[in-house]
């Protein structure tokens, strides 16, 4: 906290207790084998920013700005790629590099799941994280 600007990439990510737990369910299931992608979400930095200021409102976080001074489309760039659920509204928060928002991407939880484990969600993770 405190940054003006954020990065502008999405990625995957997951509360180390459920990391922690997926190892022992693994070991105490004789059936798990190969690898499981351990992924609450994906999402794009912006809405981990949103969702910081949700928790904290009076932290210092990027501040928002106009999204249609922000973001430029590209030649060959779809929009529908460009426009994930945070970027439904008007106002956005601006990229550390003033280019279009990366597009997410999705991420089984299936083989996860099937193991018996329950992702805590990332709103609890990121708050969890604040305050440890």
């Amino acid at each position: 906290m405190g940054a003006e600007t954020f990065p502008n990439s999405s990625m995957g990510w997951v509360h180390v207790k459920d990391v922690a737990n997926a190892h022992i369910l693994a070991f105490e299931n004789p059936s798990a084998s190969g690898r499981y992608c351990l992924v609450e979400r994906v999402v794009h930095y912006s809405e981990v920013v949103k969702i910081l200021r949700e928790i904290y409102p009076s932290s210092k976080l990027p501040k928002p700005r106009d999204f249609r001074r922000v973001c430029k489309l590209k030649r060959g760039v779809s929009i529908v790629n460009l426009y994930s659920s945070i970027m439904l509204t008007a106002v956005h928060i601006l990229c550390a590099d003033d280019e279009p928002f990366v597009p997410t991407y999705q991420v089984s939880k299936e083989k996860a799941k099937n193991l018996g484990l329950e992702f805590i969600p990332l709103e609890q993770s990121i708050k969890e994280t604040v305050e440890a």
